[in-house]
């Protein structure tokens, strides 16, 4: 049990990097390769989590810094975990100091420590309570991320084998590890790799293998039960982007993005601008009557809602037609006999759109009750009652577009009080003219100001491009208006 519960989310500590190289013989490296670099973590041949790596040089060294999460089930033991981890390295990749939040079974923790003079000097934070521990060692101890990287820096004689200490943030201690060269070999798909391995988890294999660059390629525990590839980021967008969406799944931790300063009662707020650091300048800017977007600088943006946004643009109307957001489509079956049904149920007796409107929000926030895994299409949560903030906001467009009012499926972020901005889904009705921001899980017409929309569309697709910023942007308030 011990080896399932600990070892698998120290697996993807181990990771270096993702792409490979042209094929070329195997020599010692002066450096690791510094890029960003994504990987699928893998059970059963069934996606489970993912990690992004991303090693940088700094005046004395590198930084490594890694997010990621797993949810597995294996041999009958559960493993669960999120992680975001800041490490920094000399030359030789000794580890100088690091910053690790992690939440392994629910239990989070962080802890910030500095390596001087054969000492780790650990401060360590778990539910609001600080506690410090210092851990002695002699030698150099490396992080997990610096494990497949050290043997290429040094000698891939095959046969040679290194003993090297590494620092476990999960269970607070030093331990030796066991890197043994077994030679030029290739993946399951063919790539030139050196294959390494090691015994950082008890009794097990921990297989390896590396391009000639330092990319990891590939690891496998237990001859392949638990596989952790590196993949392109367009794999895992749809994957990462559906999962953050959920927000209550593990990558809760990964995704949430505090704000400087924070804002306090959220709900009281009238309007709302913002500043957001770390953004991708190739997604676009979505703006109309309920939000302005704009750049104020190279991977920046400034967006503004509610009272921030001037009178002329907040009063502004939509001129184009609206058509297509009144036809069904895939997971919105607005011309299904059911939806159809319940949306004239809801709608009789109402004044206006506005009326229905709120109707409609109100009957979704009831009728379903929130998960965390997501409910499908409209019609199969209509029936299920189950579903996470996409299966709200998929069923209540469906509603609305049945009634005839025009209304699209977005996603962006949301402020929750004491935490931060999360990742999230709602819906943006056409009424009087004007988008107006609705979200049916949380049953709010309008929508409080801190719902910031990034991207349009229900698929999962259209909701990829979240992982260019997920786990990147930060926030800063510029205004907050009560």
């Amino acid at each position: 049990m011990r080896i399932v519960l600990c070892a698998l989310i120290a697996m993807i500590l181990t990771l270096a990097a993702v792409f490979p190289a042209a094929a070329a013989p195997f020599k010692k490296l002066d450096k690791p390769p510094l890029s960003e670099r994504w990987f699928g973590i893998y059970v059963d041949k069934e996606r489970v989590g993912f990690y992004r790596q991303a090693i940088s040089e700094t005046p004395d060294g590198y930084r490594m810094e890694g997010d990621g999460s797993v949810r597995m089930k294996v041999m009958g033991f559960a493993k669960e975990a999120a992680m975001r981890e800041t490490y920094l390295v000399g030359k030789d990749l000794a580890l100088h100091s690091f910053d690790v939040e992690q939440t392994v079974n629910g239990s989070a923790s962080r802890l910030k420590g500095l390596v001087a003079n054969n000492i780790i000097r650990i401060k360590s934070v778990i539910k609001g309570k600080s506690t410090e521990k210092q851990l002695k060692y002699k030698g150099e101890v490396y992080p997990g991320p610096a494990l497949n990287l050290y043997p290429l820096m040094h000698d891939v004689t095959p046969g040679k084998s290194y003993y090297v200490q590494t620092f476990d943030p999960e269970e607070v201690k030093v331990k030796e590890v066991k890197i043994s060269i077994l030679g030029e070999d290739k993946t399951p798909d063919s790539q030139p790799a050196v294959k390494l391995r090691n015994n950082l988890y008890p009794f097990v294999n921990n297989d390896i293998w590396v391009d000639n660059q330092g990319n990891t390629l590939l690891e496998s525990v237990r001859e392949g039960l638990v596989i952790t590839r590196a993949e392109d980021p367009e794999h895992l967008g749809s994957f990462v982007g559906g999962v953050a969406l959920a927000k209550r799944d593990l990558i809760y931790d990964f995704s949430l993005v505090r704000s400087e300063p924070p804002i306090n009662d959220s709900k009281k707020l009238t309007g709302l601008s913002v500043e957001i650091s770390g953004w991708n300048d190739s997604l676009p800017l979505l703006q109309d009557g309920s939000q302005t977007a704009e750049k104020s600088g190279e991977g920046r943006v400034v967006i503004k809602t509610g009272r921030t946004i001037p009178e002329t643009t907040a009063q502004a109307k939509v001129a184009t037609p609206q058509e297509k957001y009144l036809k069904p489509a895939e997971k919105i079956e607005s011309d299904a006999p059911e939806i159809a049904a319940k949306a004239k149920e809801l709608a009789a007796g109402r004044k206006g759109p506005e009326e229905i409107v709120k109707a409609l929000a109100a009957w979704t926030s009831n009728w379903l009750r929130d998960t965390v895994d997501d409910g499908g299409g409209a019609v199969a949560s209509f029936k299920s009652r189950n579903g996470n903030c996409q299966t709200h906001a998929r069923l209540y467009t469906a509603l609305a577009r049945a009634a005839g009012i025009p209304t699209r499926f977005v996603s962006g972020l949301v402020y929750l009080d004491g935490k931060g901005f999360l990742y999230h889904s709602w819906a943006e009705s056409l009424l009087d003219g004007r988008w107006v921001a609705i979200d049916p899980t949380y049953d709010q017409v309008p929508a409080d100001p801190t719902h910031l929309k990034l991207l349009e569309g229900q698929l999962p697709e259209d909701m990829a491009p979240i992982i260019t910023i997920i786990g990147r942007i930060h926030i800063k308030v510029l205004e907050a208006k009560y």
